[in-house]
């Protein structure tokens, strides 16, 4: 607890920070609608965590109860995580961008107290219908269902378009009202509705201020590839906007999530990259790994993290030099490791 709340009092310092010029760098080949700052593929490793843990609590949840997920260990570790990556844009000496770290706060906040609020009731309350029933009922399985569900929604599209009232209405009507173990059937109808009700209020909130604050985002992330990528069907979005004489290519693939299958993809043609969303300098990965393993240069950690509900796996979060991405997904590749997210800014 006191871990979690002092990396929470150095996160929020920014507040009282001035923030300092962004690195000078060559001029992109990119169009400026392409160009994002490189603090991005720092900042929104926090956002990424809120995929990560979720997809933890859908996966633990399908085996295990609900009333031992770790939630004061993935609450420090959110904030463990954004104490890093600002530390590292400071060290850096990139854009402070406070749009995005008033963001971070704000779901970081909301998660805290959702994480918090679940672990007393899960720990009190739901501990005790555990204890009285003789299993997982209907509704624990429409609990994991909708969790599995969130988080494959979400790693495509923000968390405040999932439909939580969809989910509410499927407890209700698909899940039946009686049957064994009723203490643990009605006590997980009342947390479970109580949380899709507030989800689906706090999302509606989110939803009208994003959209009045900000534009829709391109879907898409700019790439200078050499060479120029091969059409396949397993790229269909893939698209050509320009060639040069040196055997580079401008090109455009999906953003967000879909970046990694295709970046991966490309990595096994023989592409390499060059810049990426306007930026040659470096970009964040992060991997699923043994305890044990550490990653060889020029790939550096930035941060280790236990994967708390998989002993004897780590989450390593590294920084790449982008010229050398490609080449770095190919050996990932052969020693079989899990690349969970490349932070395509």
């Amino acid at each position: 607890m006191r871990r979690w709340l002092r990396n929470l009092a150095v996160a929020v310092a920014f507040a009282a920070l001035v923030g300092v010029a962004p690195a000078a760098g060559p001029a992109p080949v990119a169009g400026p609608e392409h160009v994002r700052g490189v603090e991005q593929t720092l900042l929104t490793y926090p956002e990424w965590f809120l995929v990560f843990s979720p997809y933890e609590y859908g996966e633990f949840i399908g085996a295990s109860a609900p009333s031992r997920f770790p939630f004061y260990g993935h609450i420090g570790q959110f904030w463990e995580s954004y104490k890093a990556v600002f530390d590292e844009t400071r060290r850096r000496g990139l854009d402070l961008n406070p749009g995005y770290h008033l963001m971070i706060m704000v779901i970081g906040t909301s998660t805290t107290v959702e994480y918090a609020v679940k672990s007393a009731y899960e720990t009190l309350i739901g501990r005790l219908a555990e204890s009285l029933s003789g299993g997982p009922t209907p509704e624990d399985r429409h609990a994991a269902g909708v969790a599995q569900d969130y988080v494959r929604f979400i790693r495509v599209e923000p968390w405040y378009l999932y439909d939580f009232d969809k989910a509410l209405a499927g407890l209700w009507r698909d899940v039946p009202l009686t049957g064994p173990d009723m203490l643990r059937k009605w006590e997980r109808r009342f947390a479970l509705t109580t949380e899709y009700l507030v989800k689906a209020g706090y999302a509606r909130l989110i939803k009208l201020g994003t959209q009045t604050i900000y534009d829709a985002p391109l879907p898409v992330t700019a790439v200078v590839a050499k060479p120029v990528p091969r059409a396949e069907a397993a790229l269909p979005e893939l698209k050509v906007l320009s060639s040069t004489p040196d055997g580079s290519a401008l090109v455009t693939i999906p953003r967000y999530e879909a970046f990694m299958g295709y970046a991966q993809a490309l990595a096994m043609q023989g592409v390499n990259f060059s810049e990426i969303a306007g930026n040659s300098s470096f970009i964040l990965v992060s991997l699923l790994a043994p305890e044990a393993w550490a990653p060889a240069s020029p790939a550096t950690p930035l941060l280790r993290q236990a994967i708390l509900t998989r002993p004897g796996t780590q989450r390593v979060v590294l920084t790449v030099p982008v010229k050398d991405l490609a080449e770095s997904l190919r050996q990932w590749q052969a020693a079989r490791l899990q690349v969970e997210h490349v932070f395509d800014y």
